[in-house]
């Protein structure tokens, strides 16, 4: 008997495993195509270069920054950007987008460009492997990141006619990204999730504000719910615990949640609020200055209470001296 049973056990193993057992040199043999032979490097003129069209990594002017216009200035661009021809005669730039603006504050009026022939697609997956070796990446960078390469990917899994289902091409696609990075084939997925988030609460989870999985769950809430979402959690000061995000989901598929089911949620004590005091700001607003910021607000709010705990003191001290 306990041999039957052990043989009739499933063995089940993780996706990505599964994914790797599958045609790896069919599918991988779509980045040989990006090593071109015909490569030439060349000095362009900044203002013939254009960004990369929908860039989703960000080009900021930190200190990180003013170090690589330093060494710009005094060794001049060492590793040349890579760019793609078009039809126009322009360029596009596929990487390189820091060492761009570093050319431009330092003042350089060319840059030195490795020209390649790509297609888009291969342009697309070129950019993003490119970009995801900086060290800092947030969480929308790499979620947009991944869907471009997913869909690049994708299509020209597509144009060489691949003996996949679209699910089967979805998911090796996923596989193949994954391998490349520090993530699983299911957390690409998530990550591409987080696109469907409008700005302003994908702006709240780079921001740390809102946590990684309770932003995927709300990610399948619709447009108009999130807005709904947004503007509770602004007029409450409130961002959703991974319990209540998932609860709006369910509440979401099912077709009952409005801003009055999100009010009740997102004001509902979670277990680590059990000693905190909630007064809607509408009964107190009235009684604070204008003008002040929060964190004044909260100060003038406590020494009112300390002023008023004072009176009541003195109160109580003259009733016992009649």
């Amino acid at each position: 008997m306990s041999k039957n049973k052990s043989a009739s056990k499933v063995d089940l193993k993780p996706l990505d495993e599964l994914l790797a057992k599958g045609n790896d040199q069919n599918e991988l043999s779509i980045f040989n195509t990006l090593e071109k032979q015909k490569d030439v490097t060349i000095e362009v003129p900044l203002s013939m270069i254009d960004d990369f069209p929908n860039h989703p990594f960000k080009v900021i002017n930190d200190e990180s920054m003013q170090e690589l216009v330093q060494s710009i200035k005094e060794y001049g661009l060492i590793n040349p950007a890579i760019v793609r021809k078009k039809e126009d005669g322009r360029y596009e730039l596929v990487s390189g987008h820091r060492r761009k603006m570093a050319c431009e504050l330092a003042g350089l009026t060319t840059m030195k460009v490795t020209v390649r022939e790509l297609d888009r697609d291969e342009a697309t997956i070129i950019m993003v492997d490119s970009n995801m070796q900086r060290e800092q990446i947030l969480p929308s960078e790499k979620a947009f990141a991944y869907k471009m390469k997913l869909d690049a990917l994708n299509s020209r899994g597509k144009r060489n006619d691949l003996t996949l289902c679209p699910i089967g091409t979805k998911l090796h696609s996923a596989y193949l990204i994954a391998k490349n990075t520090g993530d699983s084939t299911r957390q690409v997925f998530r990550y591409i999730r987080l696109t469907e988030l409008i700005p302003e609460i994908l702006e709240m989870v780079d921001q740390k504000q809102i946590g990684f999985q309770p932003a995927v769950e709300l990610s399948y809430l619709t447009r108009q719910e999130q807005l709904d979402l947004l503007e509770t959690m602004q007029s409450e000061e409130r961002t959703p615990s991974l319990a209540q995000a998932q609860r709006m989901k369910r509440l979401s598929a099912d077709g009952r949640l409005n801003i009055d089911v999100i009010f009740s949620i997102m004001t509902e004590e979670k277990p680590n609020e059990k000693e905190k005091i909630v007064i809607p700001r509408k009964s107190i607003e009235a009684y604070i200055p204008k003008g002040l910021s929060r964190n004044k607000e909260v100060e003038y709010v406590t020494k009112a209470l300390e002023y008023y705990q004072r009176y009541l003191q003195r109160q109580r001290e003259k009733s016992f001296e009649r």
